[in-house]
């Protein structure tokens, strides 16, 4: 399916005055053709009494075919089933009163910008029973749209359950292909966005793992959702995209929006973390008190302020080990006796 651009159709303001114009003459030729009745031409007066009638009950049909536009607005029309084309852009348009502008997701609502209700809402009242029904409305936006779809519990290449949500701007760019290419271009682009980030996410493990290659080319690397957010943003877009050209909808950007372990292990993953960052700082801890203490004795060494024995100096590295790697103050002991 092609999309057909209608350029020759903005002509609607010329539509309405004419159809003013004609409905002003059939009605002054009705009143003419009473007064001529009444007269003795009598068959000249009910000719133009009956043309004009016939002209004010068609006069007004063209003004069924007048269509408004908003900047980044479309209508796909068909002509008794067939598409006859698009027209496109803001201006005051008139075309076949008998073509059907169509829209199959005019009533589809889905968590993303644009589905704010713009259709008209009535409500029919009678005692206790109440009925409402919206009209919907068939312009396509052909504006930059956000859609953010629901949270997915996804398994990562680890097999860890992690909850992901992403954020995909679009737009529809063939209204053709939009309309009569898929049942519900919404519905299409929202299922092939869960099954895109279920594919996607899947190579990749939540944070950095040995032994894993996400890029496919046999070499280790250190790809993860949580530190290539860029990347995986990335891939999720181009995996959308060549699932939705079909549709007629160009996929903008896709943005990872949340990211997090599910909950029946984020508690354990959390005191792994802790783990790991508490093993990191006692390293860091350790490294520096050694250095402390090989620094203490050269400098003992150096002024030849104490000669001590090996074993001397060992009770004195494990004592400032004691001392700076300990979680609290020191209690310090006071020796008044000889060292030996």
């Amino acid at each position: 399916m092609e999309e057909i651009v209608l350029t020759n159709k903005k002509n609607g303001m010329r539509t309405l005055f004419l159809c003013i114009l004609v409905e002003i003459i059939a009605v002054a030729g009705i009143v003419c053709g009473a007064v001529l009745i009444e007269s003795t031409k009598e068959t000249l007066g009910a000719v133009l009494f009956v043309t004009s009638l016939i002209l004010l009950c068609v006069g007004w049909i063209p003004l069924v075919g007048l269509r408004v536009l908003k900047p980044q607005e479309a209508l796909a029309l068909t002509l008794f089933g067939k598409y006859i084309g698009t027209i496109k852009g803001e201006g005051f348009y008139s075309i076949n009163p008998f073509c059907v502008a169509v829209n199959p997701a005019a009533t589809t609502k889905l968590n993303q910008s644009g589905d704010v209700s713009h259709q008209k809402s009535t409500t029919t009242s009678s005692n206790d029973l109440n009925i409402s029904f919206e009209i919907p409305n068939k312009r396509l936006s052909l504006k930059i749209m956000t859609l953010n779809n629901n949270r997915q519990k996804i398994n990562d290449c680890l097999g860890n359950p992690v909850e992901i949500g992403i954020a995909v701007m679009w737009r529809i760019v063939d209204t053709a292909k939009a309309v009569f290419n898929v049942d519900n271009y919404k519905e299409y682009l929202s299922l092939q966005c869960d099954s895109a980030l279920r594919n996607i996410v899947r190579i990749y493990p939540y944070d950095v793992a040995p032994g894993v290659d996400t890029t496919g080319d046999g070499i280790d690397d250190d790809g993860s959702l949580r530190g290539s957010s860029e990347v995986v943003a990335s891939r999720i877009r181009d995996e959308i995209q060549s699932r939705v050209n079909e549709a007629g909808i160009e996929i903008i950007e896709a943005r990872i929006t949340y990211l997090a372990y599910a909950p029946e292990i984020a508690a354990v993953m959390l005191q792994r973390q802790q783990a790991s960052a508490i093993i990191d700082a006692r390293k860091m801890i350790v490294d520096g008190a050694v250095g402390m203490v090989e620094m203490a004795l050269e400098r003992l060494n150096q002024n030849n302020l104490v000669q001590l024995d090996e074993e001397r100096k060992a009770a004195m590295v494990s004592n400032l080990l004691v001392v700076l790697c300990g979680n609290h103050d020191a209690q310090p002991v006071v020796n008044t006796s000889s060292l030996y």
